[in-house]
């Protein structure tokens, strides 16, 4: 593979930086380390260099060049540094810091108190630490906006595309076993004998705080609630809109100290009390009992969508209508059941597919549909049934199977070439410093500003 194409393919670039850094999350007991290149006034951390590295091998690029990835960092930085001087992307610095702040209020929620949090990630201070988010948010913001403002306008037409294929089409990857998916879930319902009593068990519980158990102790007794009731059902730096709004609306009618009568969420039932309150932000402790179904409630769930599915079969509903009628799952219902790929299309790769789907998936064909099955969402059981809506077997890509495909490759390379052109002319006027380890690197573009032989 050329070099020019293998550059376009490694995940593609920039949208492959963008992506990742799209879900760039402070890990704990990560330093920042070394200097590798500065442009402008931009930097380029050598643990940035390795992330990239190991976030292409989890995607399966088998060449991991890291001279190639620190040049795609360099150019990312550089369309940042470019984006800040440019009057038409928005000045967003109130709003990133804001962000940044809630971020570190969420962080902050999941330790009993700031300086263990601090520990875990190796910061000194709580600023130096809203500081490194903040700028991972303002790089994420900038470099995105001006990659944006700089390929707005690309566009591929089908003798492009057709070209494109020809000129690669020995090159391209084979596509592997795919499936299309459809869904129909739900989730089971409680009977009013099971809420009430849930409902009940809530009210004893802060009868006995009342008569002097405290609300600590009864929440790492009978909470179910994983993430706070070893930490006495504490969650601190709460941001406002952080939390499902049946918990927060009770939360913040409470006066401090108050407990809330039992409160119904899509987690289940909840007594709240409110710690203290400052404008946007609030402490609150929390007992949870979940919404877990009994087994017959999981079987008045199954019977609903077995008969659902013998509709279905008879012709008198589609699977689609169906799907929007009944299913519970809002990411799917409104778009036919479809269930999406991790590239935003309808097509799964069947090797990703989860165990206990693929089970009840196996032996079926296209137009199939399984029977209703127990599964996970979020934690929460739910029942489902699943429609086989296409087979695609492993195959080269052609033009006649995987037009889109081709497509978005054809023009991610286009947008590729119009980021290369941009950041060409701007080196001879922009600082750039790369560190001496990079000396032996054969870069694309004349970072380095060596003059160029006749």
């Amino acid at each position: 593979m050329t070099n020019k194409l293998k550059i376009t393919f490694l995940l593609g670039i920039f949208m492959m930086i963008f992506s990742s850094n799209m879900n760039a999350q402070l890990k704990p007991g990560e330093l920042v380390d070394g200097i590798a290149a500065v442009i402008g006034d931009e930097i380029v951390l050598e643990s940035d260099v390795n992330e990239q590295m190991n976030y292409a091998k989890q995607q399966g690029a088998s060449e991991t060049d890291k001279c190639d990835f620190l040049e795609n960092l360099i150019s990312n930085k550089l369309l940042v540094y470019e984006a800040k001087k440019d009057t038409l992307i928005e000045n967003r610095s109130a709003a990133i810091k804001e962000q940044a702040n809630a971020k570190y209020r969420q962080l902050l929620s999941q330790f009993p108190d700031e300086k263990t949090m601090l520990a875990a990630y190796k910061f000194r201070n709580g600023y130096e630490m809203k500081n490194a988010i903040e700028k991972i948010d303002t790089d994420q913001y900038y470099g995105q906006a001006k990659y944006q403002r700089i390929t707005e306008k690309a566009d591929v037409t089908p003798n492009e595309v057709t070209d494109f294929y020809n000129l690669y089409k020995m090159q391209l990857p084979e596509v592997k076993d795919e499936i299309s998916l459809a869904q129909i879930m739900v989730y089971p319902k409680l009977t009013e004998a099971h809420k009430q009593d849930l409902i009940n068990r809530l009210k004893k519980i802060k009868a006995d705080i009342a008569a002097g158990e405290t609300f600590e102790s009864q929440a790492r007794i009978y909470s179910e609630d994983e993430g706070s009731a070893a930490n006495g059902g504490l969650y601190k730096n709460i941001f406002k809109g952080q939390m499902v709004k049946p918990f927060e609306a009770a939360a913040l009618n409470l006066q401090e100290n108050e407990i809330s009568d039992p409160v119904e969420s899509e987690f289940g039932y909840h007594i709240i009390q409110l710690i203290k309150k400052s404008g946007k932000v609030y402490d609150a402790r929390h007992i949870l009992l979940k919404a877990t179904p009994t087994d017959d409630e999981i079987k008045t769930a199954k019977a609903k969508l077995d008969s659902i599915k013998g509709l279905i079969i008879a012709g008198k509903i589609t699977f689609k209508d169906a799907a929007y009628k009944f299913s519970d799952d809002k990411k799917t219902k409104f778009n036919a059941g479809i269930i999406s790929g991790a590239d935003g299309s309808d097509k799964i790769e069947r090797e990703s597919i989860p165990g206990t789907i693929t089970y009840e998936l196996a032996g079926l064909n296209k137009g199939d549909i399984t029977a209703p099955f127990e599964d996970e969402d979020n934690k929460r059981k739910v029942i489902k049934m699943i429609k086989v809506e296409d087979v695609i077997p492993a195959h080269q890509i052609t033009l006649e199977t995987d037009y889109n495909r081709i497509k978005q490759m054809a023009l991610n390379k286009k947008r590729n070439e119009m980021i290369e052109k941009f950041v060409n002319s701007k080196l001879p006027t922009t600082f750039i410093s790369i560190d001496g380890r990079y000396d032996d690197c054969k870069f694309k573009a004349n970072w380095k500003k060596e003059s160029i032989k006749k």
